[in-house]
């Protein structure tokens, strides 16, 4: 499995599948989910999603790409990560956990071989982004997935370098 952290927009980088940093109600956002509702089709995604019902904090669930298949994506895998303060800092470590865990077992139900992830819950959520780059790089230097190529995507080259330095270590 090779994992790297790269600044790219998640909803260009063509992997088979891609992740949102998804609220629990799996509404639009703002941020990544945002763009990527835009990207695969508002309504389109907004319908998929409201069948599922929701999703709790640790969780993922799956939906298509929808419009986003044009740039071959196959799958969209919605991960709600914790809102920092909501809870004691262990437990938000052990919901993030729990989230990577989750979106890779997801992501492996369709024998994805490649995966764009963000920096979940490191944007309005306020997860420390040291703090989740530690537990991203955990999980995918101590655990093994049946995708080949996993990508930690970030906007900004500051917080890809965070998740980079927390892989090589």
């Amino acid at each position: 499995m090779n994992v790297s952290a790269v600044t790219a927009n998640i909803t260009t980088i063509g992997c088979d599948v891609i992740v949102n940093a998804a609220n629990r109600q799996l509404a639009a956002g703002g941020g990544v989910c945002g763009a990527i509702f835009r990207a695969a089709g508002h309504q389109e995604l907004s319908a998929a999603c409201q069948r599922l019902g929701g999703c709790a904090p640790g969780e993922a669930v799956i939906t298509p790409a929808f419009a986003l298949s044009r740039t071959g994506v196959r799958h969209i895998v919605h991960a709600v990560g914790p809102i920092w303060g909501n809870q004691s800092p262990e437990d938000s470590d052990a919901l993030l956990h729990a989230a990577y865990i989750n979106t890779m077992h997801r992501a492996e139900t369709v024998q994805a071989t490649s995966i764009a992830i963000p920096a979940i819950s490191t944007g309005i959520y306020g997860f420390p982004v040291e703090r989740a780059a530690e537990i991203a790089a955990h999980v995918f230097t101590s655990n093994t997935f049946t995708v080949a190529d996993v990508k930690l995507v970030a906007l900004e080259p500051a917080k890809t370098r965070i998740y980079q330095q927390a892989l090589d270590q």
